[in-house]
C-alpha cells in the first residue's frame, strides 16, 4: 500500500492507482473530461490538474496520469489549481462554446466570461470517442490525424471504415456533441443558467491559499433560504 496526503488527509490505496482516484476515494471532486471510468487515462483536457510538492518546488500535474507516490502532497483546489482550470475552461470555451458539458462546467467553477476568440469548432481532442471505440468497442474504426493544429478525429484517409459498426458509442461519450447549446453571440458564451455563479466561501482555511473543495458546498447548502 501505498500512503499520501491529500488536502492534509492522508489515505493508503493499493500501487498503480492515479492521484485522481486517491482524490475520489476521499471523496474530493476533481474535474475531468477526458477522463472516463473504464477507458485507459490520457490526459488531454488538463481539467484534473493538482497541485504536488510544497514551497517553490510545487508543481502542477494531471491528476488522471499522475500515479500515487509515498509521501506525496496533493492539494486539489489551492488558488494556484483553480486559476489554471479557469484558464483552461476559457480556452475550452473558446474553442467549443455550444458544448453543454463545457458549460455547466464553466458556470460552476465561476467562469462568466471568457477573452479569446472563439472557433465554434465541433471537438477538443479528448480522445474519449478514440479511446472508447478502440478499447470498449474493439473496433479502431477511428484515430487521430496530423499535428498541431492540423490534429483532428477521423478514419485513415477519410475513407468510410469497414469495421464500424455504426454503434453510437463515439457520439454517446463525446463532451462536445452529446449535448448542445443554441447560443452562438460572444457575450452569451457562458449562460450560467445551470450553476449559482457567487457561493459563499468558507472562512477558515487552513491552507490559506485554498479554495473550497465540498460538493455541493457546506456554505452554499447551509445558506439556503
Amino acid at each position: 500500500m501505498i500512503t499520501l496526503t491529500i488536502n492534509g488527509l492522508e489515505v493508503s490505496v493499493e500501487k498503480g492507482t492515479t492521484v485522481l482516484e486517491a482524490a475520489q476515494f476521499l471523496g474530493f471532486p476533481i474535474p475531468t473530461l477526458c477522463h472516463m471510468e473504464g477507458l485507459t487515462p490520457y490526459g488531454a483536457c488538463r481539467l484534473c490538474v493538482v497541485e504536488i510538492g510544497e514551497g517553490p518546488g510545487a508543481k502542477l500535474v494531471s491528476s488522471c496520469t499522475y500515479p500515487a507516490e509515498p509521501g506525496l502532497k496533493v492539494r486539489t483546489a489551492s488558488a494556484r489549481v483553480v486559476r489554471a482550470r479557469k484558464m483552461i475552461l476559457e480556452l475550452l470555451l473558446a474553442s467549443c462554446p455550444q458544448s453543454k458539458t463545457i458549460q455547466d462546467l464553466a458556470s460552476k467553477h465561476q467562469v462568466t466570461q471568457q477573452r479569446f476568440r472563439q472557433e465554434y469548432e465541433d471537438c477538443i481532442l479528448c480522445g474519449r470517442c478514440v479511446r472508447m471505440c478502440e478499447e470498449q468497442m474493439m473496433a479502431q474504426a477511428i484515430g487521430f490525424r496530423g499535428r498541431g493544429q492540423s490534429r483532428s478525429i477521423g478514419t485513415p484517409f477519410d475513407v468510410p471504415s469497414e469495421v464500424c459498426r455504426q454503434c453510437g458509442g463515439c457520439i454517446y461519450v463525446c463532451p462536445a456533441c452529446s449535448l448542445r447549446c443554441t447560443y452562438t453571440e460572444p457575450q452569451k458564451a457562458v449562460c450560467g443558467g445551470c450553476a449559482n455563479l457567487s457561493p459563499p466561501c468558507l472562512e477558515k482555511d487552513p491552507f490559506h491559499d485554498m479554495m473550497c473543495y465540498m460538493d455541493p458546498c457546506v456554505a452554499c447548502e447551509i445558506k439556503k433560504p
